[in-house]
């Protein structure tokens, strides 16, 4: 069984309780115009071009065997990810995000810091992307690593059938689900897809006793304005919700945006640190949802 991963990153502390190793799976059913992470987006394997070492010699174009490369150097859906432009560029101007993986090649990694795990309450974040994208792959990966008695987590935005989310979600220990908005039509707006079926998975996961944390990241003229806090905290009470984790906006992912040859919606947006939010956050605590930052303890 193997699955595209894009990035695997030991010692988080950001990604559920204690110190955790997050697997990054690519896909992403959303596409949030402020995406920290815009290479995860694509479910496949993805060359990169960086335009200040290529030198337009088109020996990419010629070498590749699915005819992948334009006279441009734009790159079409028919590449493969077989990286044979990668590896033969004679001035290294190309580089990919995603590699295939194996369920025991990613395990393997994982449980070389079992001790910090077991120190800290930690364990093992799967996140994308969407984590729920590569649903056999996700399914293998957490049965193999819950076998191994690891905390398992997944970062999901809830954009997944009904059928996958179900045969999932209830796998998990605990479930770091996004909440972008209430309002369909704005939270299409932002990442294009509606709120319904999220909504959905959100009240099945809630009903079904599922261990859940809400958490908003908080968007510059999306979804940070007072009337924005009151009515996600009076969506997350409708839920059953009483506790979120704000996420300020920041800009860590704008650099990837030009390698991707992407342009950023959120260029030249000032990040938000939690000073910012106080005011925001005490509406979600009037209304009683307990609202914290990533360094407070929930």
């Amino acid at each position: 069984m193997e699955g595209i991963v894009f990035n695997i990153q030991k010692f988080s502390i950001h990604d559920g309780p204690g110190i955790r190793t997050t697997v990054f799976l690519k896909g992403c059913p959303l596409h949030c115009k402020w995406c920290a992470n815009p290479e995860s987006q694509s479910p496949h394997i993805q060359i990169i071009r960086d335009d200040d070492l290529c030198i337009h010699c088109h020996h990419c174009q010629k070498i590749c065997p699915k005819q992948a490369i334009l006279e441009d150097l734009n790159i079409t859906s028919a590449c493969d990810g077989c990286l044979t432009c990668v590896n033969e560029c004679p001035v290294h101007a190309l580089s990919y995000e995603g590699k295939k993986m194996s369920v025991e090649d990613v395990v393997k990694i994982c449980l070389q810091d079992r001790d910090f795990y077991e120190e800290s309450g930690g364990g093992v974040t799967i996140s994308g992307g969407e984590g729920m994208m590569q649903p056999p792959f996700v399914k293998a990966l957490v049965t193999a690593l819950k076998e191994e008695h690891i905390h398992v987590a997944i970062e999901t935005t809830g954009y997944a059938s009904e059928q996958v989310f179900q045969e999932l979600a209830p796998l998990f220990d605990l479930l770091l689900f996004d909440v972008k908005h209430y309002d369909d039509a704005k939270h299409q707006e932002g990442t294009g897809v509606t709120h319904q079926l999220i909504d959905t998975n959100m009240r099945y996961a809630i009903a079904h006793h599922i261990p859940l944390l809400a958490r908003i990241p908080v968007i510059p003229g999306f979804n940070d304005s007072l009337e924005d806090a009151e009515g996600l905290a009076a969506y997350l009470l409708s839920c059953q919700i009483d506790k979120v984790q704000l996420l300020p906006f920041h800009q860590m992912g704008e650099n990837k945006y030009a390698k991707l040859h992407r342009n950023y919606a959120y260029t030249n947006v000032k990040a938000y640190h939690e000073e910012d939010l106080e005011e925001y956050a005490n509406l979600f605590r009037k209304q009683g949802v307990n609202a914290f930052f990533h360094t407070e303890k929930s």
